[in-house]
């Protein structure tokens, strides 16, 4: 009797590797738990810090979740994945990203269990889905309402925001910078963050940071006999050049007398000449130019007593025109009055070593500058990203005007409702819905942790506390109204701290086969 052999097919190159099934599915949430746990001993007040150094040797210090994630080489695809929730929450929201990655990481090592449990994972998909919408609905509900006016509310978020990064020595001063600026560029119903300009300068302490009603440039006049102090400022923008323009094509001038070179250079002084009149005629003070200004016609403006700058960037540029109320110029033909803004003062200051623009006391300025000091350069990227955090947390606050207690009381009182909701449901879709409301406890959890208290009776304490909004105080490890202390958080982070972590968490789930192409030996 013959037998008959079976021969192999392959359908994948040699330089292909697969993993399926449960291989496949472990590997992605081993890689997505890796991810959650580099960035959660960074969470809370006591977090700590990392220090990240990449190629040139440039150092990172930060206990920022989307800073650390983004600044390390991450390969894995699923681990990436994780990543991109944090960079959705950045962007989204500007603060909450370490929580998002540490929720997303617990939702998918609860599901782990389940899986071991023979638990299909669409059935663990539909239940992490319904336990999602049903926290977004309590979110809603336990959320107070926010008033624009409210400056002592506006504040402690800020605070809230900034505790326990570099800018904590001086939260409070930096808080009331934060709102002041916020509210300063708040439109009807928008509030570009873009109009807030950050700009940093190492040198003094950060109490010495201030908010200027206008813009801070990097740069100094372009003539040394011009003014470097003008009050009543009438400020020209001109996103062009003060300069001779060039013929778009390669052109020779033929030149037969000696005389026609200077006639040359004449013509070139009087039309710089008929530039700068046309400037002096719009009444300006102060020329801020996006390009080049000719040495030439820096002479000239000097001499009728106006400031310039040059190559000042688009974006500063457009802050300008928010801050003053001036229009950018794009052809020179167009000066005209009309088009002027307005400072009360514009100067040239040293701060540090380095000579700075301060362009301000404008009116009504819809675009501010935050200037902040620090000692070091290191201290000061961190102040930075802790202002930016509270300044999103500001701008979401004011556009939802909800909020919620922070310190682990929100994520408490979730897991709670939804404890009580699982037992309402039928099959196997509420064993998610309570592994759901378990992972939400990793925010106290890891707060307990990294505060160096017993994570257990911390949670139990929290859970049996009949407050309206317990929370965990990390400094005495006793159970606080996280709301009475003035730990207050915008709704729309945990929201979308919740919406984030859900989606990946079920992205994650659906893949159960992993082919991954390497490119080709030559």
């Amino acid at each position: 009797m013959s037998e008959k052999t079976v021969q192999p097919v392959f359908i994948l190159s040699d330089t292909t590797q697969r993993s399926s099934g449960k291989s496949a599915q472990r590997n992605n949430i081993l890689a997505a738990k890796v991810v959650a746990e580099t960035v959660r001993t960074t969470l809370g007040p006591k977090g700590m810090d990392k220090m990240l150094v990449d190629a040139n040797g440039h150092v990172t210090i930060s206990n920022d979740g989307v800073t650390i994630l983004e600044e390390m080489d991450i390969d894995h695809p699923a681990a990436k994945m994780v990543v991109e929730v944090a960079r959705t929450q950045e962007n989204e929201i500007g603060d909450g990203t370490t929580t998002a990655v540490i929720i997303a990481g617990e939702l998918l090592k609860n599901a782990e269990t389940m899986l071991d449990d023979k638990i299909h994972p669409t059935v663990i998909i539909k239940g992490y889905r319904i336990a999602q919408e049903q926290a977004t609905k309590e979110i809603k509900n336990l959320a107070q309402p926010l008033k624009p006016t409210d400056t002592q509310l506006l504040e402690s978020i800020a605070i809230t925001a900034m505790t326990g990064k570099g800018a904590e020595n001086a939260k409070e001063h930096l808080a009331t910078l934060c709102v002041t600026a916020v509210r300063n560029i708040a439109e009807s119903e928008e509030i570009d963050l873009n109009t807030i300009k950050i700009q940093t300068q190492p040198g003094a302490s950060i109490e010495e940071s201030t908010l200027i009603q206008g813009i801070v440039l990097d740069k100094e006049v372009v003539h040394p006999n011009m003014p470097k102090n003008i009050t009543d400022a009438k400020i020209l923008l001109i996103n062009s050049s003060l300069e001779l323009k060039e013929t778009e094509m390669d052109a020779k001038i033929s030149i037969q007398d000696p005389s026609q070179v200077q006639a040359y250079l004449d013509l070139e002084e009087q039309l710089i000449n008929q530039l700068v009149k046309r400037i002096v005629a719009t009444q300006a003070n102060v020329v801020v130019c996006q390009k080049g200004i000719d040495d030439l016609a820096a002479y000239h403006l000097a001499k009728h007593g106006i400031m310039a700058v040059r190559r000042v960037k688009k974006s500063d540029l457009e802050k300008l025109a928010k801050a003053t109320g001036a229009r950018i110029l794009t052809d020179t033909k167009d000066l005209t009055q009309e088009a002027l803004g307005k400072a009360g003062r514009v100067s040239q200051k040293k701060i540090g070593d380095e000579p700075m623009l301060f362009i301000e006391e404008c009116s009504n300025a819809k675009a501010v500058t935050l200037l902040l000091r620090g000692g070091t350069s290191h201290t000061l990227d961190e102040v930075e990203r802790a202002v930016t955090d509270a300044i999103g947390d500001l701008r979401a606050a004011l556009l939802s005007q909800e909020v919620v207690a922070g310190a682990g009381a929100v994520e408490v009182r979730i897991a709670k409702a939804l404890e009580k909701y699982a037992k309402t449901l039928s099959g196997r879709e509420q064993l998610a819905v309570h592994a759901y409301a378990q992972a939400l406890l990793i925010i106290p959890r890891t707060l307990a942790e990294n505060a160096g208290l017993d994570p257990i009776d911390v949670l139990a304490d929290l859970q049996s506390a009949t407050m309206d909004w317990p929370g965990i105080d990390v400094n005495t490890g006793e159970v606080v109204d996280s709301w009475s202390v003035g730990v207050i958080e915008p709704a729309r982070i945990k929201t979308q701290a919740l919406s984030s972590a859900t989606d990946v968490a079920c992205m994650i789930l659906r893949i159960d086969d992993v082919i991954t192409a390497h490119e080709k030996a030559n």
